[in-house]
Order: C-alpha cells, then sequence, then structure tokens
C-alpha cells in the first residue's frame, strides 16, 4: 500500500469515526513514578555495572563528587537521573547496550 493510500485510510477512518460511524483505537499511556534510591542502592548499582565512580559519573552525566555524595548518602539523586539509575538496576549491561559505554 502507498503512503497516499495509507493517509486516504487513515483519514477516512477519522471521518467514520467523527460521524459516530466507527470505533477509535485508544492507547494509555502511564508514566511509573520516580524511584528513590539510598546510598546502598546506589553503590550496589555501580558496582553491578563495574564502572569506577569516575567513569560511572560519566556514564550519568554528573560529576565524580555527585556519585560520592550519593554513595554516602550526604545527597539523593532526582529526576533523570532517578530513570537512569532504574534502567541501570534492570539492567546492569543498559550502559554498553544503549552505547553511552563502549568497551575498545
Amino acid at each position: 500500500m502507498s503512503l497516499f493510500e495509507d493517509l486516504k485510510t487513515g483519514l477516512n477512518q477519522a471521518i467514520d469515526y467523527e460521524k459516530g460511524r466507527g470505533k477509535a483505537k485508544v492507547t494509555v499511556l502511564s508514566i511509573q513514578p520516580l524511584e528513590s534510591f539510598t546510598a546502598e542502592d546506589i553503590k550496589s548499582i555501580r558496582l553491578a555495572t563495574g564502572l569506577t565512580q569516575v567513569l560511572f559519573a560519566k556514564y550519568m552525566g554528573v560529576s565524580p563528587k555527585t556519585v560520592e555524595a550519593w554513595e554516602s548518602g550526604r545527597n539523593h539523586p532526582e529526576g533523570t537521573a532517578c530513570r537512569l539509575l532504574t534502567m541501570t538496576q534492570k539492567d546492569p549491561s543498559f550502559p554498553e547496550k544503549s552505547g553511552v559505554i563502549v568497551t575498545a
């Protein structure tokens, strides 16, 4: 089917739906709340990746002092860092799989 035919089909379906003659496909998405991490959690995640604090900091996009503060409990990650920690916790090979860490 050509792009034109795909567009035409989609528009006809939208018109039918608007006129009450069809059903719309509905996809419901939900965003999981941010997880919180203890100092021990963060160190465990980092050790599971096999990275030093310096390399882990580069991977996370923060300074080595920040990772040190997280692991000592003086500071806590927020926002995007928590999302990245969650993905890394679920799959410690994520840094390499995602292409952020490249083994030479």
